[in-house]
Formats: C-alpha cells, structure tokens, sequence
C-alpha cells in the first residue's frame, strides 16, 4: 500500500505501507481465548481529518479487561478479578462502558503511542514523523457533543496492532526525554486521575483520599494530587506501601484495614476513588462537611450500601468521571512536557504475550504500569 499525504504528490510524503499488521484481535466477550493474535490484519486507512500511527508501546489497563470479559453489563455485581480470567455470562447488549453493543473483531488498546506516518485529507502532512499519544476519550467522533465520547479501542479500534488511526485533532505530539514506553502509561490512567482531580476541584493544601493506589490511575493520581499541592493518603496493599510512598503519598493506609480507624471522621476534603466496594461507607465518613466524592472506576464491586442521610446532610458533592474536558489531556501534555510527572513502569512484554500481560495485570504482584512493545 503506497499512501500519500493530503494535498501532496512530492515523494518525500510518500511512505510505503504495508497492506497487513499483526495485532491482537478481540473476538467476544469472554476469557483470555477471546485474545486472537494475528499477522494478517488490514492496515487501516486514515480518513479525512485522520492519522495512521505506526504504534510503537501500548499500556493495559482495566477498561481493556472490563470490555474483554463483559464487566461493564448491569447483570454484573461483584469486582473485575471475579471474571478476570474467564469473563461472565452476560448478554452482549450492555456490555461495553458506553452500553451500545461491541462490534467485533475489536482491536482495543486505550493507550497508544507511536508515530504519524501518514495524514487523511485535510491533515498538514507536516505531522508526518512526529512522536504521538492518543487522547483515549475520543470526542470528535460524537461531533464533540458535552459528555459524550468513544474510547480508543473500544467504540473504535486502538493501539494493540502495529497501527492505528485517529483524529488529528486528538492525537497529540510531545517533546521530551521520556522512552515510548514510558509515553504509552500515560494516556488512560493519567487522564482518567487528573480528569477526577479536574471535576473535583482539587486545590492545593487539601486533604485526599486515594484508593487503589498502587494501581495505574491511584498512582497517577497521587502524582497529580502533589503536583496540585494536596496532602495525599493513600489506600494500598501492604506490600505496596513502599512503592506508594516513593509515589508522594503523606500518609500509607493498608487496603482492608479501617480507614475511619486510621484518620478519624470528617478529615478529608475530597475521595478519589477507582475502588467503591465493601470500603464506600468509610468513604463518606471521613470527608468532611460539604467534601467531594469523584469516581472512575469500581475493581473491588459495583454495588454499594449508601445511607443516603450521610449525602445529604454532610451536603456532599458526588462525581461520576468518564467524559473528560479538553484541558484535561492538554494539560497532561503540557505536564509531561514542564518535567512535572513522570510514570513508573513495572513491566514490558511483546504484543504477542497479551495474556500473559494480563494474567499480571489481575494478579496486582508487578507495581507499576504493564506495557506491550509493538513489533516493528
């Protein structure tokens, strides 16, 4: 395949594309056999307005185990880890994060970074050969309608395939030091982190509470709780605990354990939580009057036990947090960019050990972000 950029028959935009790539197709909802790795996939095409990245690092995440397995289907009430390896049984109508069915074959990957090797119609091939992250909540698909978006590799295909296509308009260049690898760890759990921290309104000298804080989004959103001058308490494995406080964190409280036991009540001012579960109530008990709650995620269980009398006479302000603002992933470029945060990756593995990657994922033994290398 021989793509030539917009508005250009010069050789030098001319770049030789191979008509197929390997990557990791999902198949449907269910365990890891659902994980299809591939080498005669079709390079896509960017249309107008579009980019195809050759991807070079892709970091997993749990939106990529939730889609697989079918998590995010009312039917289910119990935590990822419960369906981690073989999925659930579910009806397939509900069962992606946006709760329109997924079409399949679908090659996911939320995190993506690579390079522009060529542009649709409309696109400057000057962005030919930049280095590239993908914002993961894609609004230009939906006409950039308020609170609404797709998500790289979910409502369209993402990075976990030697190439992938985006807009233009959301696919940005940074300039820095960092390793490609180090890149692809940013994209969801950082914009997921600063997107809650966002809606929160967190400012500096406030106390937060972080759940799941070893994980990928808890550990970005310790960095990003510093960089904003907020005193920070961790919730975290034990065995993680070291890991969290070299993360920033002021104060290590063992998952599991009381939190109202270890600070008391009405001592926070804003949660900032990825694990609801058996753990909400004490949530709501150490905020203080007229706190905020900010949510994004819920590994430990969907369901929860709220006395609606702790909401509303503490007169606290609750923050579903999937839809991200524009200045959210700008603002994370721009932090990259100033040297202000940098990720901690815990492992690397090839594409083609997507499972394996996985399996360590859910087993929460690796500290750090889990990222695939991209065969060239």
């Amino acid at each position: 395949m021989s793509i030539v950029t917009a508005n250009s028959s010069s050789s030098e935009h001319r770049i030789e594309i191979p008509e197929l790539m390997a990557g990791v197709l999902l198949v449907g909802h269910g365990g890891f056999e659902c994980l299809q790795y591939r080498e005669d996939i079709p390079v896509p095409r960017p249309a107008p307005g579009e980019v195809l990245i050759r991807v070079t690092a892709a970091g997993i995440n749990n939106t990529d185990i939730n889609t697989r397995i079918g998590w995010y289907s009312k039917a289910v009430k119990s935590g990822t880890e419960a369906g981690g390896k073989e999925g659930f049984q579910i009806e397939d109508a509900d069962a992606s994060w946006s709760g329109v069915p997924m079409s399949f074959p679908r090659i996911q990957g939320a995190d993506c970074c690579g390079r522009i090797v060529a542009v649709g119609a409309g696109v400057e091939p000057s962005r030919i050969g930049e280095r590239v992250i993908v914002r993961n909540m894609l609004r230009s698909y939906v006409d950039y309608r308020p609170m609404e978006c797709w998500t790289l590799g979910s409502e369209c295909d993402g990075a976990f395939a030697q190439y992938t296509k985006a807009p233009s308009r959301e696919t940005y260049k940074v300039e820095c030091d960092w390793s490609d690898v180090e890149l692809a760890s940013v994209p969801c759990a950082y914009s997921t982190a600063e997107g809650m921290l966002h809606r929160a309104g967190v400012k500096h000298g406030e106390h937060v509470v972080i759940t799941g804080a070893s994980g990928g989004v808890g550990s970005a959103a310790i960095q990003l709780a510093k960089r904003r001058g907020a005193i920070v308490t961790a919730v975290a494995g034990a065995s993680k605990a070291d890991e969290v406080w070299a993360l920033g964190a002021d104060r290590v409280v063992p998952r599991g354990e009381s939190l109202v036991g270890h600070l008391g009540r009405e001592v926070a001012d804003v949660v900032i939580d990825v694990a609801a579960g058996p753990a909400f109530p004490e949530l709501l008990d150490v905020l203080r009057k007229g706190g905020r709650y900010a949510v994004a995620g819920a590994i430990a269980g969907p369901i929860v036990e709220l006395d609606v009398r702790t909401l509303y006479l503490k007169d606290l302000s609750f923050f579903g947090c999937t839809f991200q603002d524009d200045a959210v992933f700008e603002n994370l470029v721009s932090y990259i960019e100033r040297g202000e945060i940098r990720p901690v990756v815990g492992k690397t593995y090839p594409l083609k050990s997507i499972v394996e990657a996985q399996q360590d994922f859910l087993s929460k033994r690796i500290g750090g972000k889990l990222v695939l290398v991209i065969p060239a």
